[in-house]
């Protein structure tokens, strides 16, 4: 009797893949060609555009396509490295409805800035993906034509403005080749001139502040121009002196950041005062730095260099003994009226911040007077009328005595004249 053979049996486990798990295959070109009907049905309308995006977005998934969304509302279609726009075989494949198709006057402009404004706040995961954008899009500069260039300046000054990205995107603009072809000052200029001219510099300020870009804006200057008169000009001639303002102010606090540091490694190391004025003077001279600045600087950097006792009671001698080995080096940057003005307020604000100093301030005055740091006419002129309004009445107060003494010596000294 013959037994009876066994098929074979696979071994494992099926498990069976539900329909909704299957992930579909990246297809941007096919997300391309979708949009492109949407806006071709839409037409030049923009409200048109906008309604479509907005119905579009869980369809079209705009989680996966955000980077090929923004290239055609900016550029007409997918970009590609360098700039260019991505073809079917010979057939370069172009929406008609985008920034760079779009009329070059702000009101053309103001009505895309609400295509994005609207996306963005319908989807607003979008928000991450278009600074991704930006910066990929800015870095693509050189393969844009002069007039798309100049439509992308435009449309960056009222997006970054209106917070769709921040101000820090234009430093993708500091890439060697952008900035050696003028293409990155060029595109620069035309982004503040918008500005101002939508919402005024004072907020275009404000912004390169926030950015980080205050202190670089020198580096969009193509090397073999990057002078400070070049810079100077080519903004002024743009009516942009305030950011000429901005960058000097910025140049001036790196250069004071360096000559306290230069200063303290000085003082630390005990060299003779002389040589000390002579160094930060030469240093000062060279960067415009002008004597009322020098002598905060000085002044911040001298109080900074002790651990202040916590009592008042010993504070005052502690304070007197340690300024009166400096006087000589103020005295050499209080030649000015304006100067010595600036110090006593300097004094002022610093005794009326440290609680400790509040008592001390008529004893550092006098010192200072003794020692020609601070004249008479200065004293006298601050109490009059310069003083600084942060503890006021406590400060005049302590001055009051000797400030009748300065004047019936000013009377006395001028009756005996008269005689």
């Amino acid at each position: 009797m013959s037994q009876k053979v066994e098929k074979p049996v696979l071994s494992g486990q099926r498990i069976k893949t539900r329909k909704r798990d299957e992930r579909e295959k990246y297809d941007p070109v096919g997300f391309r060609d979708n949009v492109f009907q949407g806006l071709n049905e839409a037409g030049c309308d923009l409200e048109g555009v906008s309604k479509f995006l907005d119905a579009a977005g869980s369809k079209l998934d705009y989680r996966r396509y955000g980077e090929a969304l923004f290239d055609i509302l900016i550029a007409g279609g997918l970009l590609m490295p360098g700039g260019s726009i991505a073809q079917d075989g010979e057939k370069t494949c172009k929406a008609s409805v985008c920034i760079f198709e779009a009329p070059e006057d702000m009101e053309s402009m103001h009505n895309f800035e609400q295509v994005f404004v609207k996306l963005m706040r319908r989807y607003k995961y979008l928000e991450k993906m278009f600074e991704d954008e930006m910066k990929k899009v800015l870095s693509y500069m050189k393969g844009f034509s002069e007039l798309e260039r100049l439509k992308l300046a435009r449309m960056t000054a009222l997006w970054i403005s209106n917070g769709s990205v921040p101000p820090n995107v234009l430093l993708v603009l500091l890439n060697e080749h952008l900035v050696k072809d003028n293409l990155a000052l060029d595109f620069l200029m035309e982004v503040f001139v918008t500005w101002k001219h939508e919402k005024g510099l004072a907020t275009l300020v404000t912004a390169l502040k926030k950015g980080g870009i205050e202190s670089r804006l020198l580096e969009f200057v193509p090397t073999s121009k990057r002078t400070e008169e070049h810079f100077r000009l080519v903004f002024e001639e743009k009516g942009l002196s305030d950011i000429v303002k901005l960058h000097k102010d910025q140049a001036s606090q790196e250069v004071k950041k360096d000559l306290q540091s230069q200063l303290e490694e000085q003082l630390s190391e005990g060299q003779p005062i002389k040589d000390i004025v002579a160094d930060i003077r030469d240093t000062a001279s060279k960067s415009g730095i002008q004597d009322h600045e020098m002598v905060v600087l000085i002044w911040s950097t001298i109080m900074s260099q002790v651990e202040w006792n916590k009592k008042e009671e010993l504070v005052a001698e502690q304070a007197l003994k340690h300024l009166k080995q400096y006087t000589p080096l103020l005295a050499a940057f209080t030649a000015t009226a304006q100067s010595e003005l600036v110090l006593m307020l300097r004094i002022q604000e610093f005794c009326y911040d440290n609680m400790n100093f509040m008592k001390v301030f008529h004893k550092i005055v006098l010192l200072f007077y003794k020692t020609d740091v601070i004249s008479e006419t200065a004293i006298l002129k601050w109490y009059k009328e310069s003083h600084s309004m942060k503890g006021k009445m406590m400060f005049l107060d302590q001055m009051k005595k000797f400030v009748e003494w300065l004047q019936n010596a000013e009377e006395e000294s001028e009756s005996g004249e008269e005689d």
